[in-house]
């Protein structure tokens, strides 16, 4: 179950306690039942496994950057197969 931090808006008294999901927030100061504001935090977040760092695979970042880098080669065309036959005239 998460835990949620509340501090009272008129005593300022704050307070963890842990609510499931579907549960409504407080809104009563066990203290002086007074008016209660949900507090927000930032979430402490672990990546782990592959991937996430900047140093993980970096080898093979650079192996596939540089073959991305090199220019393709072109191919020549040929001038006979690029241009369309031309009809030869029958003098009959």
């Amino acid at each position: 179950m998460p835990t949620y931090s509340y501090r009272c808006r008129d005593c300022g008294v704050e307070f963890d306690t842990q609510q499931s999901f579907s549960d409504a927030a407080l809104t009563e100061c066990p203290e002086c039942k007074g008016s209660l504001r949900k507090l927000f935090s930032p979430v402490g977040v672990t990546f782990q496994g592959s991937g996430f760092y900047r140093t993980d695979s970096r080898a093979d970042a650079k192996k596939q950057s540089a073959s991305a880098a090199k220019p393709a080669k072109k191919k020549k065309k040929d001038k006979k197969s690029s241009a369309p036959a031309k009809a030869k005239k029958s003098t009959s």
